[in-house]
């Protein structure tokens, strides 16, 4: 404790060689300019500025989101991973149309060795007479790893153009956490729609996947906060056409995505404010143990 004598010039609790006649607000210790943060009435000191900030609640969005969403950290760092795995596929092949000049006006480019190691396949051997390989085999990590794929340099730079179109604005609204739950789910029910519905010996990859099930998430986050949902719909429409007329493009793994993401986009749109979380939380497991018994019937059907 430190004692002023009676009519002295009070001294900035911080800087005693500083005179100073402002007090603060909540502590009434002096503070000299270099200390001081302008409250709404008066000024603070930094501890009990600190202080504050710990007891504060932290701004939620509409959705219970943190409001760090905002900067978009999370579509930003899954548009890299998209792209590094990428050059880890080039660099597994030596061959130039890898990056593209193959399928729909080179959307596609060849399969590589990360494809044939990382992609959705049901169950198949890459050579006649070698091993069998795929989901059915165990490899159940296809089913999340494929969505980090792609095709060729199109199929890649087309993906992460509508990931960052989409992503920003849903991760704002939703926050990082709610967003990430959102792509991984989304494109984990497009590649296990894909494992159940398509041939067991094709091969799939792409963000396609998650990508339908932020177009589907998008769609119900707008309509419930009563905006304009008229841009969203012929994007997707188109889309879904292109789905139907382009060969070689997974038709099960974008409607799965697309259905997946309405589920979960859904819960997290409509939950009702007093049990918000529990029922966002309750709508993603029980969409993830729902895909987790299709993979388990489609596989003893495979292996069967």
């Amino acid at each position: 404790m430190t004692q002023q004598p009676v009519g002295a010039v009070p001294v900035c609790y911080r800087h005693p060689g500083r005179q100073t006649y402002v007090r603060c607000t909540r502590c009434d210790r002096p503070i000299c300019p270099d200390c001081m943060t302008e409250a709404s009435v008066g000024h603070q000191c930094p501890e009990c500025v600190r202080e504050g900030r710990r007891t504060q609640r932290p701004v939620r969005t509409a959705f219970g989101g943190g409001r760090s969403g905002q900067h978009g950290y999370v579509t930003i760092t899954l548009i890299a991973v998209n792209v590094i795995v990428a050059l880890f596929a080039l660099a597994s092949v030596q061959r130039a149309n890898a990056l593209g000049g193959q399928g729909f006006g080179g959307l596609f480019g060849a399969e590589t060795p990360l494809h044939l190691w990382c992609g959705v396949l049901g169950r198949a051997t890459y050579n006649e007479g070698g091993p069998v390989h795929g989901v059915a085999t165990g490899e159940y990590y296809r089913l999340f790893t494929a969505m980090f794929l792609h095709f060729g340099l199109l199929h890649l730079a087309s993906n992460m153009w509508a990931l960052w179109v989409l992503g920003r604005p849903l991760e704002a609204l939703l926050g990082p956490l709610r967003f990430s739950a959102l792509y991984f789910v989304s494109g984990l029910g497009g590649n296990v729609a894909v494992y159940v519905f398509a041939s067991p010996r094709g091969l799939s990859a792409g963000a396609s996947t998650a990508l339908f099930g932020l177009f589907a998430a998008l769609f119900l986050v707008l309509r419930r906060l009563r905006l304009s949902t008229s841009g969203v719909i012929v994007v997707l429409i188109l889309n879904l056409v292109i789905t139907f007329s382009i060969p070689q493009i997974s038709i099960a793994g974008h409607l799965g995505g697309l259905v997946t993401g309405a589920v979960v986009g859904g819960g997290l749109a409509y939950a009702p404010r007093g049990a918000r979380n529990a029922v966002q939380v309750g709508v993603i497991v029980g969409v993830l143990v729902v895909l987790v018994a299709l993979v388990v019937v489609r596989t003893a059907q495979l292996n069967g």
